[in-house]
């Protein structure tokens, strides 16, 4: 009984201690594309924030069809007034944001014109529709073969770079 009273304290206290994802809301402009699924973002106070696009995982540059995501989005989101939606979750060094320019989402747009992927990993940081919406768009732009996807085989970034790191 003792261990089970232990155990129990434990899993409370690592449960208390461990800090849930933080949020915040930006408002502000887009002032630089880094790839597909990354940008710096300009607050109302002039900070800048590198920001992940929550939900989605673009080709990196130097992999096919990399530099085709990263002008996809520079062409919806560069020296854009947005809305970002940030979450700070442990597993990402930067904070992951919705971004939406005049109320459209900045992710799902990338998504259904096949840029990105539908990204699991990230998708704490997105509403249950929203990550239904990502879904959908995914599997539309994958039939309708846009984007990434009019290649036979696109290979998602996550695996590209586990490969990259093998070698």
């Amino acid at each position: 009984m003792q261990t089970f009273k232990q155990l129990f304290a434990a899993l409370m206290l690592s449960l208390l201690c461990s800090a849930p994802a933080s949020a915040e809301s930006l408002v502000g402009r887009i002032i630089s594309i880094a790839d597909g699924d990354t940008l710096i973002f300009l607050d109302a106070q002039q900070q800048q924030h590198k920001i992940s696009l929550a939900g989605i995982d673009a080709p990196e540059l130097n992999q096919a069809f990399g530099q085709q995501a990263l002008i996809g989005l520079s062409a919806i989101a560069l020296n854009q007034q947005a809305k970002a939606q940030c979450k700070h979750l442990e597993r990402f060094p930067h904070p992951v944001c919705t971004l939406s320019i005049g109320g459209k989402d900045i992710g799902l747009t990338q998504i259904q014109n096949g840029m990105a992927w539908w990204y699991r990993q990230n998708a704490a940081a997105l509403s249950v529709q929203t990550q239904t919406d990502y879904r959908q768009a995914e599997f539309d732009a994958k039939i309708h073969r846009r984007g990434l996807w009019n290649s036979k085989n696109p290979t998602p970034p996550w695996d590209w770079r586990r490969g990259r790191i093998d070698e």
